[in-house]
Formats: C-alpha cells, structure tokens, sequence
C-alpha cells in the first residue's frame, strides 16, 4: 500500500477543498491512503456539528481514498459522545481510521489485505 504521509508542519486542513487538493497529491503518488497528523486539522474539524469532517472524509472515500488521522484527538473525543462513536465506527471499517501514531498506523495497515 503506497501511503501519502502529510507533513506535520503546514496550514491548518479541514475543508473540502482541502481534501481534494490532497485526492490530487494522493493519485499523483498512485498512494490509496493519506496519513495526516491530527495538528493539522482545524479544532472545528473534529465538532461534528460543522460538518467539516464529514465532507472531508466523504470526499476521500467517494475517490477511494483510505484516510488516517494520527496522533492524540482525546481533547476532542473527552466532550464529545458523537466523536467517540464516530471514531469508535470508523476504526472498525477500511477506509477512516484514527490512530495514535504512525507505529499504530503500521500495525493496522499489517492487519489488512
């Protein structure tokens, strides 16, 4: 699996054009997954209600585009019940997955076909 790992320093991500831009980086590296570090993403990213990041996901898989977020979101999953259940699905499926850092990403990407 080729991965497009986003580097930790840059501008805050969230938007659906975001996602997009990264679908582009993404095919241009023939990559089928992008990991990128959860200080990257806007705090709004992870509220629910903005709807930010289920544009943003939808976005990837309507491209087939597997998504990791990696590192500590448990500022955002400690006030919200949504989150955690979002997370908590999400981690179940192949497509969006939340880890805690790129040893953890390895680990599951060791677990798939």
């Amino acid at each position: 699996m080729t991965i497009l790992f986003v580097d930790a320093d840059g501008p805050l991500l969230g938007s659906e054009s975001d996602a997009v831009d990264l679908v582009g980086d993404a095919f241009g590296l023939e990559a089928t997954m992008i990991a990128i570090p959860a200080e990257r993403f806007r705090p709004e990213f992870f509220e629910l209600r903005t709807r930010l990041m289920g544009e943003f996901t939808q976005k990837l898989v309507n491209y087939r585009i597997r998504l990791a977020i990696v590192g500590d979101i448990s500022r955002f999953t400690q006030v919200s019940e949504s989150l955690r259940a979002f997370v908590a699905e999400s981690n179940r499926g192949r497509h969006i997955w939340f880890v805690a850092d790129r040893r953890s990403l390895q680990d599951r990407i060791a677990t798939i076909d």
